[in-house]
Order: structure tokens, then C-alpha cells, then sequence
């Protein structure tokens, strides 16, 4: 291993990033061409990524269109690639969005239409249900995102307010055949909470959707209440024969990522442990957790020797109190250093794999036993900046910020905590 243990995990990360390139398995699950048309349809941030790896491979006529986060686009020859909102939508999602469905509808029963769909998808492809409009949407979305909401709860709700998701898009390709190639972003990879399944069945329901609200007290406008509460949200079921020539492969998962880190880091000479790559809960709450597991096993080797690096994925959540800058994964970090306490040896990063924590340009952070040392010499406390969910601010004052731009992929946070020997 290096000698920097911080650079030690910045190549981690890099490994994860590469080995979460949906682009490298692709090829490798398109069908055959079919005896009609091809039709591309798509969402999400690794979505041009993934229409240029199609383009590339594909030998047949081809045409279509996806949409992707602003500076997610990549040229492409034959799918035309929008830019649009993210997290919350926009009017451009809201065009795309209206396009798809035109172009999903002229599918005839000789027709293939794949569908490249990754994490991001829900925000880009908005498509509000009567009489809902746009600024209904972006509000729910909004409310959602600060709730503390689990990523399949958030999606459940956008599942029954949008004319595209929950198998609708799926269902407007009827009689078509539908391939949907899917990148993970979500805790246990249900292909229902990828960009809010625009492709797969759903088997939850508006009450359902009424439920979540209920239970996280999200700020639901009077439309959206009463669209959910008519069951006119209802989303496509599973058993609908519109989508009995629908399937979905996956490209890329969390599991992947993690495992090609955990290999670099047995090239290194440290033994790695993935403890799971669908955590979720409240990245505070989360961070208090791994702080004392890394704890007992700088302190007395248990249930671990070091050196070693516990890996992890998932979606955490955020429960938004305060007017800072937000992250989930620097929340994560900061409820890390606050219980670690500047244990000796103990080193962590944790990053948004798609180079977006939360609404910044950046992808996470890395803490080092220091770094509360190092806060309090630039008078940063980080108590008070965990109660205002202001991580980015906390660590990029600090010069720890990982910052990646744009990495065209989307499998979901990645967190490794390094635990070394004593010297």
C-alpha cells in the first residue's frame, strides 16, 4: 500500500468509478436486431454514455433519444442526447419527456426499443399526471428530497404522479420489444426504483405513496394529494400484458464497484471486508455505527485485524434541519469524525459515485485522524456544522473535498474506512 493512506483510498474510489462503467458490459447484453426498427429511449446520468456505447456496437438501423443531467451529455451520431434538470426538474426534462412517449408510441411489433436507464432518471424524465403541471412536480421533489426519505420511499411517491414511470413508458412501446439496460443506483438494485421504473411493473400503490407522505410528513400540494387519493397515479401492475415482452439486464451495480475495490486493496496488502452494498438510514446515524467499528478494530482487533478497509454502498438519507450546503456522504463523514474522535490510524472517504453529493459539484470528502485538528485551527466547528447540514462547506474549507466532474455513471455511494497498524 502507499504510504498515504488518503491516497490509498482516492485509488480505491477510482477503481470503484472504473469498475461501475456501465459502457465495459454492454455490449455484451445487447439482443439481436430486430426485423423493424430500433428504437433508443433513455434516462438517467450514465444515459449518453450508454447511448454511445450502443451507437458503437450496433450494426443495425438506429435512432432515438435520451436525456441526461446538465454537462452529463456526450455526442452521439444517431441518438439525440437532451440536457436537463437534476435534482429537480425542469422544462426541458419535461420536453424530452413528452418526445419519448411520442416516439415510444409509434412502436410496431416488429420494433426493438432499448432502454439505457440509470440513477437520475427520475428527476429528468418528468411527465406530471393531469392536471398536475411541472411546478407540482419540482415541489413534491423538493419536499421529498429533504423528508429523510428512504430512495425507494422518494421513488414510490414519483411512481404514481407521472404519466412515464412505473411501467408507463414500458406499456406506451406496446407491442414492441423492450430491453432495458440497467445501471444501479439503489440499495438491493430493484429495477422498480431505478429512475422510478419506467419500464418494470409496480407493485405498490397510491396509498402507498399516501403512506409516505403521511409517515415523513412531506408538504404535499392539494393536486398531488388528490390525484393520489382518486388512484388516478395507479401505475402499470405486474401481470399487464402490454409488458409481456419486456426485460430488463443489469450493466453495472454497487456489488461490482465494491468488489474491484476490495481487489485492489488485496493487491495493496490490505484486507478488505464489504459489509454491505445496501446500506441505508440516516448518514449521521450511519456514521455514529461505523465510527465504532472501526473503533474496536483500531483499538483491539475485533472483529477485524489491521490493517484492513471495511467497504460499503448504498443510499443514506438526509434529514434536512439546517440552511447549510447538504451531501450525504460528507454528513456521513462529519458524524464519522465527531464519534471517531481523531482515533489514530483510522482513515475514510466516502463519494456519490455519479461526482454528486447532494446538489454539489463534488463528490464527497476524505477524513483523516487530523482533521477535527485541523478544523478547530481554522476555528470550523463540526458539531455545529453537522447541525446545519454543511459538509461540503466543512471539507472544502479544509482542502479534502473529492471533486471528479462528471463520471457518467451512477452505482451508488461509495465508502471505505481504512484502519492501519500501530506504529
Amino acid at each position: 500500500m502507499s504510504a498515504n493512506p488518503e491516497a490509498f483510498l482516492r485509488d480505491l474510489f477510482a477503481c470503484a468509478l472504473a469498475a461501475g462503467d456501465p459502457t465495459a458490459r454492454l455490449p455484451a447484453l445487447l439482443p439481436a436486431p430486430p426485423r423493424g426498427r430500433t428504437l433508443v429511449l433513455g434516462a438517467g446520468k450514465a444515459a449518453a454514455a450508454m447511448a454511445r456505447a450502443i451507437e458503437d456496437h450496433w450494426r443495425a438501423d438506429l435512432g432515438g433519444l435520451v436525456v441526461t443531467r446538465y454537462g452529463h451529455a456526450l455526442a452521439c451520431r444517431r441518438i439525440e442526447v437532451v440536457e436537463a434538470g437534476h435534482p429537480v426538474p425542469d422544462e426541458n426534462g419535461v420536453r424530452a419527456a413528452r418526445r419519448m412517449l411520442e416516439l415510444a408510441r409509434s412502436a410496431g411489433s416488429d420494433d426493438l426499443v432499448l432502454c439505457p436507464i440509470s440513477g437520475g432518471g427520475s428527476a429528468l424524465l418528468p411527465a406530471p399526471i393531469m392536471p398536475l403541471t411541472l411546478q407540482d412536480e419540482q415541489e413534491i421533489n423538493r419536499a421529498l428530497l429533504t423528508s429523510g426519505a428512504s430512495i425507494g420511499e422518494m421513488n414510490c411517491v414519483r411512481r404514481h404522479v407521472s404519466q412515464i414511470k412505473g411501467g408507463r413508458l414500458a406499456a406506451a412501446c406496446h407491442p414492441a420489444q423492450v430491453v432495458t439496460l440497467l445501471v444501479s443506483d439503489v440499495p438491493g438494485d430493484d429495477p422498480a426504483d431505478i429512475a422510478s421504473g419506467p419500464t418494470v411493473p409496480d407493485a405498490t400503490t397510491c396509498a402507498d405513496a399516501l403512506a409516505v407522505i403521511e409517515r415523513h410528513r412531506v408538504e404535499a400540494g392539494q393536486a398531488v394529494l388528490d390525484v393520489l387519493r382518486s388512484g388516478r397515479g395507479e401505475s402499470v401492475k405486474p401481470g399487464d400484458v402490454r409488458l409481456a415482452k419486456a426485460e430488463t439486464r443489469m450493466t453495472a451495480t454497487p456489488r461490482l464497484a465494491l468488489e474491484a475495490a476490495a481487489e485492489r486493496a488485496r493487491l495493496a496488502g490490505v484486507e478488505p471486508y464489504i459489509l454491505a452494498d445496501d446500506l441505508e438510514g440516516e448518514a449521521r446515524d450511519v456514521g455514529k455505527v461505523m465510527a465504532a467499528l472501526a473503533r474496536n478494530v483500531a483499538r483491539r482487533g475485533e472483529p477485524f485485524r489491521p490493517p484492513c478497509v471495511l467497504l460499503s454502498g448504498g443510499e443514506t438519507t438526509v434529514t434536512v434541519r439546517g440552511g447549510g450546503r447538504g451531501g450525504r456522504n460528507v454528513e456521513f463523514l462529519l458524524s464519522l469524525a465527531i464519534a471517531l474522535d481523531a482515533c489514530p490510524n483510522v482513515y475514510a472517504i466516502a463519494c456519490d459515485t455519479d461526482g454528486v453529493d447532494g446538489t454539489e459539484e463534488i463528490a464527497g470528502a476524505v477524513l483523516a485522524p487530523d482533521t477535527l485538528a485541523r478544523a478547530r485551527a481554522l476555528g470550523l466547528d463540526a458539531r455545529q456544522r453537522l447541525a446545519a447540514n454543511d459538509g461540503h462547506a466543512f471539507f472544502g474549507a479544509l482542502g479534502d473535498s473529492v471533486v471528479t466532474g462528471p463520471t457518467l455513471t451512477n452505482v451508488n455511494d461509495f465508502r471505505a474506512i481504512f484502519v492501519g497498524c500501530s506504529r
